[in-house]
């Protein structure tokens, strides 16, 4: 499958946190189009790396770059880089007091500035994409884990984002609506959406990645352009001994 232009660059990242390093040299390129899905042991950087790309961590080396342009949080554009970059955590953060659709179309309103219909609209075609046009007007309190992790995607997707950096997303949610969310993703990804994606899910890692990066103490330990491949059969024996830990069948 062939992908478009360089979205984003990231050139030898360096982060420390109190004297550890979280982040160690990391370099990669993502194209349009991509899916590229991080994996590794708890605690070797992948949340960090994705909060990095984002400005919402301090780096200490290295540049990230998003279409060209150097992401840098203490940068006057800071808040238009970020609108381009779409982020889902686990934790839906979803107001509590405004409606699904007052959710999703806060952003687009006040921050792009659109119309309040034509935002509106769009909204209820995604929500509808993901099969909760019905909940519109709900609100979060009503709504399933799955369905609130539905509705955050959405509200991501509604800002038009260059890139959508997924955390997680799956994390907090009872076994049988990890599925359900996991199906928006695949739905996504058939669609030409650029995702970085970090998951401790190995068969939906299979299923969904272009590219599988296995990172390990902040370091790239292995990158696979056959994810079937790297599941099967990986390369370092760091990465074998981290997915026989797993049953991804």
């Amino acid at each position: 499958m062939e992908h478009g232009n360089e979205v984003l660059r990231i050139e030898h990242l360096h982060k420390e946190f109190e004297g550890n390093v979280i982040i160690n040299d990391i370099s990669l390129t993502v194209h349009k189009g991509e899916v590229i899905v991080v994996i590794g042991p708890s605690g070797c950087g992948k949340s960090t790396l994705l909060r990095c790309i984002n400005a919402l961590e301090d780096i200490q080396g290295g540049q990230i770059l998003l279409d060209g342009v150097p992401v840098d949080r203490t940068a006057k554009n800071i808040s238009r880089m970020r609108e381009k970059i779409g982020m889902v955590f686990q934790s839906y953060d979803l107001f509590p007091h405004k409606t699904i659709l007052q959710n999703v179309t806060l952003a687009p309103i006040k921050v792009q500035k659109r119309k309040k219909e034509d935002a509106e609209k769009e909204a209820v075609e995604l929500l509808d994409r993901v099969g909760l046009a019905d909940r519109k007007d709900d609100y979060p309190r009503q709504l399933s884990g799955g369905q609130k992790q539905r509705v955050a995607i959405v509200r991501a997707l509604c800002m038009h984002p260059d890139i959508l950096l997924l955390d997680e997303i799956t994390a907090a949610l009872d076994p049988e609506m990890v599925h359900e969310v996991l199906e928006v993703v695949l739905s996504l990804a058939r669609s030409g959406s650029t995702m970085l994606i970090v998951t401790h899910e190995m068969a939906f890692a299979r299923a969904v990645a272009n590219r599988i990066l296995f990172l390990d103490d902040g370091r790239i330990v292995e990158e696979s352009a056959d994810p079937k491949k790297f599941f099967a059969c990986p390369e370092t024996e760091r990465a074998g001994a981290f997915l026989k830990t797993f049953d991804y069948e």
